[in-house]
């Protein structure tokens, strides 16, 4: 348990109720009175002062590949050590980690093996992981643990990459923008209705964290997890689409395919032609590149130059068969691909 740094403390004429703080580390800026706790579950204010409940609680570390993430123009093959605490931001009904994102509201519990920032820099190292990923749950509500990670992990040479719904505040993005060189945000819809009811959030601050990590200087990617009857539309999808090419067209777009899972179990698993014409009105809009995912095998895992539309990475699954990408440019026309590429591979 440690103070957080994003917050404040609320002038209150009554002192027998204790201190109400404001939490400015997601966008929901959570006002929180003593011995109470955030939206998240893992923030609690005790007597004016609020504190992580989770900072050095670890329950998720794994070794994965940075395609996983899905990171497509990021270091391709290389492998990430990636980590997580329990809890969320968000409480999405189709969550595929509920078991811990959601522990601390379903369960009321907090869990987690006790690892120093120091120990999780000496892992990477040791187990060769040039990435720390911070991902499965929300990186927002442990942000004071990893930055405290990233900071020793910058000074070691590795990267830093989030996986992340993209509710951030403002300062928080911001405060952490120096340290992060990669990040894979979730765009769950482009309609502020479907966030309402599928997450408890709203749209827009997940729209200006993209457009800020990428005023930053990050290297962005974006995942829309495309669910039949909720965000499928051909309008919706164009929607996204238009947004992200107002961004920056190079920018990569995932969309990927839906499975049933904690409370959304009333819904098919995305059929692969839906993903096909996402990935189509995509391209359409002007986007360079659009991935489909959670589904090994189709030609739109490949990363294909926009120019002459020569095959440039092809994959399956997680895994790389042909690396065609030479001094961040197509081997055969010279166009430039962005993204932060590997040298050799």
């Amino acid at each position: 348990m440690k103070p957080v740094r994003h917050y404040r403390v609320i002038p209150s004429g009554d002192s027998e109720k204790g201190s109400t703080v404001q939490c400015f580390t997601c966008a929901h800026r959570c006002t929180i009175p003593s011995g109470k706790r955030g939206i998240c579950g893992v923030m609690e204010n005790r007597d004016g002062v609020l504190y992580s409940l989770v900072y050095g609680k670890v329950i998720a570390l794994h070794i994965d590949p940075i395609e996983k993430k899905p990171l497509f123009h990021f270091y391709p093959g290389a492998s990430a050590l990636s980590l997580a605490t329990v809890g969320c931001n968000f409480r999405c009904l189709n969550c595929q980690n509920a078991d811990i994102s959601q522990m601390p509201r379903d369960h009321h519990r907090i869990e987690g093996e006790e690892i120093a920032p120091e120990q999780i820099v000496e892992a990477a190292q040791k187990a060769h992981c040039a990435i720390l990923s911070y991902t499965y749950t929300e990186p927002a509500i442990y942000l004071d643990y990893a930055y405290d990670i990233c900071v020793l992990a910058e000074q070691a040479g590795l990267k830093n990459t989030f996986v992340t719904n993209g509710y951030f505040s403002e300062e928080s993005v911001r405060w952490i923008a120096p340290l992060l060189h990669g990040a894979n945000i979730d765009l769950k819809s482009f309609r502020d209705e479907t966030y309402r009811r599928i997450c408890g959030a709203r749209l827009d601050p997940v729209l200006e964290t993209i457009r800020l990590m990428k005023n930053f200087g990050i290297w962005v990617e974006v995942t829309t997890l495309v669910i039949p009857g909720i965000n499928d539309s051909e309008e919706e999808l164009r929607d996204i689409a238009r947004f992200l090419y107002s961004v920056d067209p190079g920018m990569p777009w995932h969309v990927t395919r839906f499975y049933p899972h904690y409370r959304m179990l009333d819904r098919p698993p995305t059929p692969v032609e839906t993903l096909r014409r996402a990935r189509e009105i995509g391209l359409e809009q002007g986007l360079k590149f659009v991935y489909t995912g959670n589904i090994p095998g189709e030609e739109g895992e490949n990363t294909f130059c926009p120019q002459c539309k020569t095959l440039l990475v092809e994959r399956w699954g997680f895994q790389i068969r042909k690396y065609r990408i030479q001094n961040n440019a197509c081997e055969v026309c010279g166009t430039r691909i962005e993204g932060v590429w590997r040298e050799k591979f």
